[in-house]
């Protein structure tokens, strides 16, 4: 009997509702949860992949201490002893956590508790300081709290939305399918994105601002002071409801319009008819997201956006505010327990005494940490020169997402004591664990997650813990309980925890917070399980209803007014003749984080295989490099080689590369061990998105691609790329050294039966080889070497997998590399959702589909979670203007 299960995504900050169905025979599918208001059915290629990640292939199912199986009790009892050996002999700022927003609120909450109210500790961090960080701190220094004052319908209901610093179509593609949606229902309304390069988000703009980067500030200190000389102030909402108005203008009005020019790079006209839209046009929405926050500057550009929606009061009104677009997908719920450094629980301030003696009385803790403890790379650095003695990492891989990523690596390699959670085994952070925790993954844990509108929706189970596997919050507890705690961590259910979570929200508030979800203090089990998506704030005694803030003001600073923030624009160019381009590192449409999850799927990795550095034609041809060539970045901490896309929508001086691939996938594209550890003084964000680094050709001697039916071993060769294909693996290789027998590489590399002979030829003058190794009529493994880069159809070649090859016809034309007329190549994907390459979308075009509904109507392309309709639409309107010429 098939049973089907509401839940949420476990990727971004959408928080989009999930149908899990588990069939008969154990086999998962997922859907949209049409009757979730964050995404009404509608789901991206990562989600609509999810049942595709959810195998046991490479997790940690039983405790490990030191590599080798333990049991729980031996594992929890050497934490717990570590941690209290530390404590007693180097006080309670020598331990750590470094946690995750892939968390559940309820194990942020045991993690938050025990750190902060029973070791008396701020030293808990979280990669949400990595992305969400830059944000809390202007939303503090302006409103007193760190509220998201709209929701996802004021994008539907505006008439102008600004994008900043976000990729919106590729990093919350269901947002911008919202959005897109909107703008076709009402053709007058004004998308503007802000962003230095043209990414598919630009498709749906009216206006784009290709800003040099860091700019932002200049920018929207200019349009502040635009407003005022314009006289678009509301100065009712200034007067009755903020403060600091003076103060902002005055450092405002020094920069004149010639200076926005000048630091931005922007066309004058562009730059005129962007202020335009924004004093003409009332109902207003700015999104913004990492582009924005991973910067040295990062707080200051959240709070000259606030400065502008403050005033002229468009804010907390249908279709009107400033947006903050969450990366992960429970980074709002950490910071409602308090899960970065610098907050307590329940929005309080650890600044603050009253707030901290409100949190221990109601913990009813030994202790409360009375200072902000370390954020996460200053956390790092002490773990680097020996200060914590005990790290516990949940739920991340720091060693990849961390900035200067070596250097992090080295630390936690040489930490007294490094535990683990995760459900993997091999990560780049795993392998250096003293004791690894196996978690529960998604469809296995049970808990709550906000999304970037405040929605509190849940995650629940529908698979059986595997093996040993328990949930964080159970392994925090568990600790707590061998730490002599036990009375205050008798949690046996996440209802416990989310009960307690919501009577602390409530405790002493009377309206003096903003979170407060006091109307499930007390929820059991049953009525927990049964919780459906609700957005906060839901104080005990109150209607349940969706609220906006801010509208009449009622601010959380002890005046009631929001804070002008006086900010000037900074110095953003870091180049120099040694490092003449600016890195931009970010992610990309179908992968996620440090793929632990999305790399699982072959589906996802079938659009972009490999990490790849965007490049404009003109800077590939100074540094030598061509298309498909290997490119190597490099600034003075370390060095990435990647493949090379050259493309248009680049900056000429920039570079964009992905921040996903680490060494489990690549032989060295940990990009972040190029990025150096400067961060927003505010905040302590990192600046990921504007690196000085030069770049060259990296040169090899040959190139190869292979397909697998087997994982290869780890490639002896100088640059691999490795990833999940239907059927098996693909994998780009590059050599460096002189060639050697081929036959035999493959044999080591992909461990071929003894006795099976390959299938091929070498060619000695234009250096190609060619090899395909049968068993029976199953293709083992296919390998193309030429001295460029293959040119081989490589979605075709990982058909062979799944193909039968009976005939000697089939496999010489393997050996060949060229698809015969009954099996065209159907080219790169485009499309992951139905598997469309770009040589069938040409076909549609030439057969008369002459629009992306057309090529949807013909191919199904762009017709499930539609984050490719840009793309679509490029290859569209490149095949109609290559007929017309």
């Amino acid at each position: 009997m098939e049973q089907a299960v509401k839940t949420t995504c476990p990727y971004c900050g959408v928080g989009c509702g999930v149908i899990a169905t588990v069939g008969d025979g154990g086999v998962v599918s997922v859907k949209g949860d049409p009757d979730h208001p964050s995404n009404y059915g509608r789901l991206c290629s990562k989600g609509s992949a999810l049942a595709e990640t959810i195998d046991l292939d490479g997790r940690i199912l039983h405790p490990e201490i030191g590599g080798e199986p333990a049991s729980w009790d031996s594992a929890l009892d050497l934490v717990a002893a570590k941690f209290s050996a530390a404590i007693a002999g180097h006080g309670p700022e020598s331990v750590a956590f470094y946690v995750s927003g892939q968390l559940l609120t309820e194990d942020y909450y045991v993690a938050n508790k025990l750190m902060k109210g029973f070791f008396g500790s701020a030293n808990i961090d979280t990669n949400s300081r990595l992305c969400m960080s830059s944000s809390v701190a202007g939303h503090r220094r302006a409103f007193g709290s760190d509220t998201v004052p709209g929701t996802y319908e004021d994008l539907e209901l505006a008439d102008l939305v600004i994008l900043t610093g976000s990729n919106l179509a590729w990093c919350h593609p269901v947002l911008y399918q919202r959005l897109a949606a909107a703008k076709e229902r009402r053709p007058g309304m004004k998308v503007v994105v802000i962003d230095p390069r043209r990414t598919m988000t630009a498709d749906i703009a009216d206006l784009h601002l290709a800003i040099r980067p860091d700019t932002d500030v200049a920018l929207f200190v200019g349009l502040f002071a635009h407003l005022v000389s314009n006289n678009a102030v509301d100065q009712n909402y200034v007067a009755a409801h903020t403060s600091g108005f003076a103060e902002a203008f005055a450092m405002a009005a020094g920069v004149s319009f010639g200076d926005v020019l000048e630091r931005t790079g922007l066309p004058a006209m562009q730059l005129r008819e962007f202020y335009r839209l924004f004093t003409t046009t009332k109902k207003i929405v700015t999104c913004y997201s990492q582009g924005v926050n991973q910067s040295s500057s990062g707080t200051d550009k959240v709070n000259a956006i606030l400065n502008c929606h403050l005033a002229t009061g468009r804010i907390g009104k249908p279709g009107m505010g400033p947006f903050s677009l969450t990366g992960q997908p429970n980074a709002m719920g950490g910071r409602e327990v308090g899960g970065l450094a610098n907050m307590l629980a329940a929005h309080m301030a650890i600044e603050s005494a009253e707030d901290r003696d409100r949190v221990q009385r109601f913990w009813a803790s030994p202790v409360i940490a009375e200072k902000p403890g370390l954020k996460a790379v200053d956390l790092f650095q002490a773990v680097a020169d020996g200060r914590i003695k005990a790290l516990w990492i949940m739920a991340t891989n720091p060693v990849v997402s961390m900035p200067d990523a070596g250097a992090v690596e080295a630390a936690i390699k040489a930490c007294h004591f490094v535990v683990v959670s995760d459900i993997l085994k091999e990560t780049d952070t795993a392998r250096h664990a003293h004791v690894l925790l196996p978690s529960l993954g998604w469809g296995e844990k049970s808990g709550t997650v906000t999304n970037s509108e405040r929605r509190i929706s849940r995650q629940r189970a529908f698979l059986a813990a595997p093996g040993a596997a328990r949930a964080d919050w159970w392994q925090l507890a568990e600790v707590a309980h061998r730490m002599g705690f036990a009375d205050a961590f008798a949690y046996e259910t996440p209802a416990e925890i989310f009960s307690e979570h919501a009577a602390l929200s409530a405790f002493e508030n009377a309206g003096s917070r903003d979170f407060d979800i006091g109307i499930h203090q007390g929820i059991g089990h049953h009525t927990y399980d049964a919780l459906t998506p609700f957005q906060w704030p839901q104080p005990a005694g109150q209607v349940s209803m969706e609220t906006r803030f801010f509208a009449d003001g009622g601010f959380y600073h002890a005046d009631g007014k929001a804070r002008f923030i006086a900010v000037e624009p900074a110095e953003t160019d870091r180049t120099n003749p040694d490092y003449p381009f600016t890195l931009n590192t970010g992610r990309i449409r179908d992968q996620w984080h440090t793929m632990t999850r999305t790399g699982k799927s072959a589906r996802l990795s079938s659009h972009i295989a490999e990490p790849f550095a965007e490049l404009h034609p003109r800077d590939a041809i100074e540094i030598g490099v061509g298309n498909a060539g290997l490119v190597e970045i490099e600034s003075p901490l370390g060095s990435a080689v990647v493949r090379a896309l050259i493309t248009e929508r680049q900056a000429r001086g920039s570079i964009f590369a992905p921040m996903h691939w680490n060494d489990q996938f690549a032989a060295k594209a940990r990009i972040d061990a190029v990025v150096p550890s400067i961060v927003d003084r505010f905040s302590g964000q990192p600046a990921s998105k504007n690196v000085a680094v030069a770049a060259r050709r990296f040169k090899a001697q040959h190139y190869a691609f292979a397909v697998s039916q087997a994982k290869p071993a780890m490639p002896d060769a100088a640059y691999w790329a490795l990833a999940k294909a239907d059927g098996g693996w693909r994998l780009e290789l590059a050599f460096t050294a002189p060639a050697e027998h081929w036959a035999d590489w493959c044999r080591r590399t992909f461990a071929i039966p003894d006795g099976v002979e390959p299938l091929g030829y070498a060619d000695a003058q234009t250096g190609d080889v060619r090899l395909a190794f049968f068993d029976g009529t199953r293709l083992l493994v296919a390998f193309f070497l030429a001295r460029e880069p293959v040119a081989v159809a490589r979605n075709w070649a990982i058909a062979q997998l799944t193909a039968e090859h009976a005939n000697l016809r089939k496999r010489f034309a393997l050996v060949a590399g060229r698809p015969g007329a009954d099996k065209p190549d159907p080219g790169a994907t485009v499309c992951s959702c139905f598997g469309v390459g770009v040589n069938q979308i040409v076909a549609a075009v030439r057969g008369g589909c002459h629009s992306v509904e057309a090529v949807g109507k013909a191919l199904n392309a762009g017709t499930n979670c539609g984050s490719c309709r840009a793309e679509i639409r490029g290859v569209v309107d490149g095949c109609l203007a290559a007929a017309a010429e």
